[in-house]
């Protein structure tokens, strides 16, 4: 049981809380989905708290929901134009969930949503099967044209479609992994560092201390930054569906 409690991977294991089967599928409600629930549950409530007066001078919760808001209204327009604002909601909500996921998984005893690779590539692949049915609504046929860009030499065009089209499907898996591996390694390292504490000797029991602390600050820091690139990254692909090249 020893060796179990203080691995760092067992932080990571989907434990059931409430068991249910239908039609011999398992829908069991587990922490990942409670976490998730709670992740929504935050966000609805923070945003209604928030925007619910309305004031002309807004307080400080108002002021950050709308800082919060406009960093993702003027990450579309730079990467898709004007035509992406109508896309601020699905982005906004992406942008969200992510960085409620990561920052409810700081918290001691949590778990960790964006750990699991079943989770990002199931976001991954929700942006990216929209990419490429706004692509195809948009543009028809001409959406292949992603795949070679304007002005290659005929001489190279296949092996330029090739290379794209390799480069496109890779997006999701791209997507997934990089936010999957991010939150895994910090979360790991935080476990090693602080298991130090418990094997280390009772007068070098401190030393780890100042590490955990400044690693936990820079884990915040991640959690934030890898729920931006997700989201920019996702402004950037939206940007191919939208105009292409």
């Amino acid at each position: 049981m020893t060796e179990i409690t203080h691995n760092p991977l067992s932080q990571f294991s989907i434990k059931k809380f409430i068991n249910l089967n239908l039609f011999g599928v398992d829908i069991s409600f587990t922490n990942s989905a409670c976490l998730m629930s709670i992740a929504g549950i935050v966000a609805l409530s923070y945003l209604t708290i928030a925007l619910r007066p309305k004031q002309l001078i807004p307080s400080k919760l108002q002021l950050s929901a709308e800082l919060l808001y406009n960093l993702i209204a003027s990450m579309l327009e730079q990467n898709v134009g004007t035509q992406g604002r109508k896309f601020i909601p699905l982005i906004f909500s992406l942008f969200m969930f992510i960085l409620l996921c990561n920052l409810l998984g700081m918290i001691p005893y949590s778990f960790t949503v964006t750990s699991h690779i079943s989770i990002t590539f199931a976001l991954a692949m929700m942006v990216f099967l929209t990419i490429v049915i706004i692509g195809f609504a948009n543009h028809g046929l001409k959406f292949m044209k992603i795949f070679l860009p304007h002005g290659t030499p005929w001489w190279l065009a296949p092996l330029m479609i090739i290379i794209e089209l390799f480069a496109f499907l890779a997006r999701p898996v791209s997507l997934s992994l990089r936010l999957a591996a991010n939150m895994i390694a910090g979360h790991v390292l935080l476990k090693v560092i602080a298991g130090f504490v418990i094997s280390l000797g009772i007068l070098l029991k401190i030393l780890p201390i100042p590490f955990i602390v400044a690693l936990i600050g820079f884990e915040v820091f991640v959690a934030i930054l890898q729920a931006y690139i997700f989201t920019i990254l996702t402004c950037v692909y939206l940007n191919d569906a939208i105009n292409l090249h």
